[in-house]
């Protein structure tokens, strides 16, 4: 084994994480090599590597998911090491193997420990054997739908289903109900060999209002093994987390400490080497009854709370340990001090049912500093497309005590403007302020529950009111000094009797179009008529600088991001697309053939599966075609019943947001 730190390391991966691991190759004074698919090509992680390097087109499967492409970069540059973040080829067994046959340290586990605990069914058994308690659940690996319905009919509803490969809850489906079974299974594999190539499933029981907490540990070639405490990660939505913390409130030292051996324990059962997490399932109302649930044999998302908390950089220990170094402290030697949180924002609509969005982004602003970190990979003009992970970055937040980091953490997301992409911040800020977030109740099912009030119902009045106003002021004629002729000037000056008012018509998506009216008032000043009021308000804007702008309301003044003309507006972590409306033109739509009888793309991205053809007879909320961006799956079902009249699309084709897919003539009802 090498114990001479590397002097170039490939980082096999995109986007923040390919950002954050460049940063530490940098400190250490390391060369980093990045690589890109063509629809990277001016990313963010191939502007700040030393070296970049094209391995192929935009499809993942062409790049970054090409074990021969990636060690044709690794061999070009001299990289003597591959790091591979997360996703992709990270607990790929396959890669490792190759990386080592190549003569590259592959920076991770082995591969005999990743192929271990990739299979989730042999991972169960593993550290079962190692005295660790795991989930009661089905045995065996290969199971048919018929003996997976068998094993969850014998541990009784309800169960989850899950992947025995991959992780991060794709292909993970609840299922409370019997007769739902057949179905459920059969979506959960076509789900699991789409994400990873294998539709291997197991079931376990589910326990109702559990909590997610997991266990980060670190190894080195030497023996050593020590646990860095553990991270809270019970707030999730579809099984996807959403907020992590460290420490977890619900843990007191003796439970922490069991948890840590036990962790400790499943990594030795494997010949674990690097850092990893074990991840239990903790019932809320008797922590001391923990369970194991699986091993992710790589960095984690959620990995700079644990950093925060401990002052450990976790990528530089990871290269340490590849390079043969032991670790240079024990059990004992650590400690966790203060606390932090950590926020995903993802390129998701929670206004459209947090669909994956997409777009360029135009304004950008990352909070950083006073106990606040941003890992990002996004820059200005940065293109968000539905080839990836929809997630763009992490905003984490520090402090001495919970509520302070909590804090911080708001505020932070309330300052994150990503203005031409949809993003979750400002969901994410209001769920923080969710008082059972914030007294630290928790558990895995919260935000499902509580979804709907975060959500805001409709678009906040001064947001049109801003909007109407910059447009107003885009009419203003370009580079007027002194006199102007009157009739040029938008401000609806006549002869004689009062101003007119100029009507805008504007419309964000999801929500229904509204008139925003504007006059200029014989004092110089503006008033405003908002939707659904007959008393004028009285309103103003003005520039802040870098792209910001105030736009006083009846005396209240709210701060907004924004682009040029107001086509995008951001504050406190959310933003909105005002489009202008055709009232006209928009009711010739719906009455067209994207109506009521139509069937659109909910999302950017492809379709996989098409159920129907022309001329089939279809019934109400029958699944007709399913959708796929971003890793995630969406069904597409018939509005009413009736007959597919049109089709438009086929597996693979590629779709745009609200493009027609198919349409369904309804069935004519009969008269008396």
């Amino acid at each position: 084994m090498r114990e001479q730190m590397f002097e170039t390391v490939l980082v096999a991966n995109r986007g923040e994480i390919a950002v954050r691991v460049i940063r530490t190759l940098r400190s250490m004074g390391v060369r980093s090599v990045a690589v890109y698919s063509d629809a990277d090509a001016d990313a963010r992680h191939v502007r700040e590597a030393d070296t970049a390097v094209r391995i192929g087109p935009a499809a993942a499967s062409e790049s970054y998911l090409s074990v021969e492409r990636l060690l044709e970069a690794a061999a070009r540059t001299g990289a003597q090491a591959v790091h591979p973040g997360y996703g992709f080829l990270a607990e790929n067994a396959g890669f490792a193997r190759a990386c080592a046959r190549a003569g590259l340290v592959f920076i991770g586990p082995p591969a005999d420990a990743i192929a271990l605990m990739g299979d989730k069914i042999r991972a169960k058994e593993t550290v079962k054997a190692a005295g660790v308690p795991v989930v009661p659940g089905s045995s065996g690996s290969g199971l048919t739908d018929e003996q997976l319905a068998g094993a969850a009919r014998e541990i009784g509803m309800p169960v989850l289903l899950k992947p025995s490969a991959g992780g991060g809850g794709k292909g993970m489906r609840l299922v409370r109900d019997a007769s739902a079974l057949a179905d459920e299974i059969a979506a959960a594999r076509r789900e699991a060999r789409a994400s990873f190539g294998d539709d291997t499933l197991l079931v376990e029981r589910w326990i109702d209002r559990p909590r997610h907490i997991e266990i980060q540990v670190l190894a080195d070639g030497h023996g050593g093994v020590v646990h860095l405490g553990e991270r809270e990660c019970s707030l999730q939505r579809r099984h996807q987390k959403i907020i992590e913390e460290a420490p977890s409130v619900l843990l007191d030292e003796e439970t922490r400490a069991a948890m840590g051996k036990a962790a400790v324990q499943a990594a030795r059962s494997c010949g674990y080497r690097g850092a990893g997490t074990v991840e239990f399932i903790v019932p809320g109302n008797d922590p001391s009854s923990y369970y194991f649930m699986e091993m992710n044999t790589r960095l984690q998302v959620e990995h700079p709370v644990t950093e925060l908390i401990t002052g450990l950089d976790l990528v530089e220990w990871q290269l340490r340990v590849a390079a043969g170094e032991p670790l240079a402290f024990g059990q004992d030697d650590v400690r966790l001090t203060g606390h932090a949180v950590e926020a995903r924002v993802c390129a998701e609509d929670p206004s459209r049912g947090f669909l994956p969005s997409g777009g360029t982004v135009l304004r950008l602003r990352e909070p950083q500093g006073d106990g606040v970190r941003t890992d990002s990979g996004l820059s200005e003009g940065t293109e968000v497309g539905s080839l990836y992970d929809p997630m763009l970055s992490k905003v984490i937040a520090y402090g001495p005590d919970r509520a302070t980091a909590l804090r911080r953490l708001r505020a932070a997301l309330a300052e994150t403007v990503t203005l031409g992409v949809q993003t979750n911040a400002g969901f994410l800020r209001r769920l923080l302020a969710h008082p059972a977030v914030a007294g630290g109740d928790l558990d895995t099912g919260l935000v499902e529950r509580e979804v709907d009030g975060l959500v805001p119902d409709g678009v906040p009045p001064e947001a049109y009111a801003a909007a109407a106003l910059l447009r107003q002021a885009s009419l203003a004629p370009a580079g007027a000094s002194g006199w102007r002729d009157p009739f040029d000037a938008a401000d609806g000056w006549r002869l004689g009797g009062a101003r007119a008012w100029t009507a805008h018509h504007l419309r964000v998506a999801g929500h229904d179009p509204v008139t925003v009216r504007v006059r200029s008032t014989p004092d110089g000043g503006t008033e405003l008529l908002l939707p659904g009021s007959d008393t004028p308000l009285r309103a103003s804007a003005g520039p802040v600088g870098g792209h910001r702008f105030t736009c006083a309301l009846d005396g209240v003044t709210h701060t907004f991001a924004a682009v040029a003309d107001g086509t995008w507006l951001g504050r406190d972590g959310d933003a909105w697309q005002v489009r202008d409306h055709d009232p006209v033109a928009a009711s010739l739509t719906l009455a067209g053939r994207a109506g009521a009888d139509s069937l659109t793309a909910p999302m950017p991205g492809t379709v996989t599966v098409v159920k129907v053809a022309v001329g089939d007879e279809v019934a109400a909320g029958q699944s007709l075609l399913v959708v796929e961006a971003m890793k995630m799956e969406h069904v597409v079902s018939a509005p009413h019943a009736g007959t597919v009249t049109e089709l438009d699309v086929a597996p693979g084709t590629t779709v745009a947001m609200d493009q027609v897919l198919a349409v369904i003539a309804p069935v004519e009802e009969e008269t008396a």
